[in-house]
């Protein structure tokens, strides 16, 4: 014999779009991003030896700047900050 859901039964079920990405997934792809920086940078390098002087440089700006940029898309992974937080109600309080 089948049950009839109720209402909230029906209203408990989770969204499956809703749901976080692994993190085994979230840090793989992050490491591949990361990679991925380091060996365009690595090639900025070669292209510092290898290209005349006036593009010469711009490899080597974008070897210099390219660690950073690694690094910040390696770190923006889960954000633990809730959705509508803000920081203005904390520092007002602090000043209270």
């Amino acid at each position: 014999m089948r049950r009839k859901k109720g209402k909230n039964q029906a209203d408990s079920a989770f969204n499956i779009t809703s749901a976080p990405v692994r993190l085994s997934t979230d840090q793989s792809a992050r490491q591949r991003r990361y990679f991925i920086s380091m060996m365009i940078r690595t090639a900025c390098f070669i292209l510092t030896v290898l290209l005349p002087s006036p593009f010469r440089w711009f490899a080597l700006l974008g070897a210099a700047i390219l660690p950073y940029v690694a690094v910040v898309m390696a770190n923006a992974g889960r954000e633990t900050v809730l959705p509508g937080a803000s920081l203005l109600r904390q520092k007002n309080a602090e000043i209270e």
